[in-house]
């Protein structure tokens, strides 16, 4: 049988089997041969090729890390945990913001609290042209699912929806920026998600509790790891069903 999720990984990231091969310094007979039959590497080279495809080793070789080690992992990737969000240092913000070099994704209801920070939407437009992807998803003010937020946090009838409306404003400067995409989702969030290349906050969600004061993560990607990767993926589950904004 083969490995469809090596194959797949390999080539979104744009890696060849000539390539793979070459970084890891084997014979890319033996890059083929864990693509095109049930052979696992040993961990030296899945962790390298993890790496290289930028998808975890518990996803492309399921079987080959122990459970118990799996969750090992899953707490090494847990950099801190923060009572509120509120309490999340004021200078981690600013150093995962500004080491950031890849992609900053964002999903979150209103997140106004980023757009406060001085000089944050400045910095976006210079990691936007820097070559920074940046993602930024907002609820949709009209959605039930907003609704639904505003009720349970307590705020009362249309209130998240006009905090969204709100926040916005200042975002208004990046419309034009190559690099920075915003849309409107209209999921029920669990997490609010901050992602800074390898690193991210995610800011639980609890009924009846503004985010300002649910629980937050600091989390670190592991190449075998799979904690980090699930708030991703779950990102981009909220992403792809999301819409263009509009304001």
């Amino acid at each position: 049988m083969a490995n469809e999720r090596l194959r797949d990984a390999m080539m979104a990231a744009g890696v060849t089997t000539d390539h793979a091969a070459d970084r890891l310094g084997l014979d890319p007979k033996s890059v083929e041969r864990w693509i095109t039959t049930t052979r696992t590497p040993h961990a030296r080279n899945r962790r390298a090729l993890s790496a290289l495809v930028h998808q975890p080793e518990s996803y492309l070789w399921p079987a080959a890390i122990p459970a118990a080690r799996q969750a090992e992992i899953a707490q090494s990737e847990i950099v801190a945990a923060f009572p509120h969000r509120g309490s999340v240092p004021s200078d981690l913000w600013d150093k995962l913001i500004t080491d950031a070099s890849d992609r900053i994704d964002i999903l979150v209801h209103a997140g106004q609290f980023l757009a406060e920070r001085p000089g944050f939407v400045r910095t976006l437009a210079e990691k936007a042209g820097q070559g920074v992807t940046i993602r930024i998803d907002f609820g949709d003010p009209e959605a039930e699912a907003t609704e639904r937020r505003s009720q349970e946090e307590g705020l009362g009838e249309g209130v998240l929806g006009a905090r969204i409306r709100y926040g916005l404003v200042p975002y208004r400067a990046l419309l034009e920026v190559p690099g920075v995409e915003f849309r409107f989702h209209a999921a029920t969030l669990y997490n609010s998600i901050f992602r800074f290349d390898d690193q991210m906050i995610v800011n639980t969600h609890v009924y009846g509790v503004p985010g300002a004061h649910a629980p937050a993560l600091h989390l670190r990607r592991l190449g075998a790891g799979d904690l980090f990767d699930t708030y991703s993926r779950s990102f981009v589950d909220v992403w792809s069903r999301s819409t263009p904004a509009t304001w």
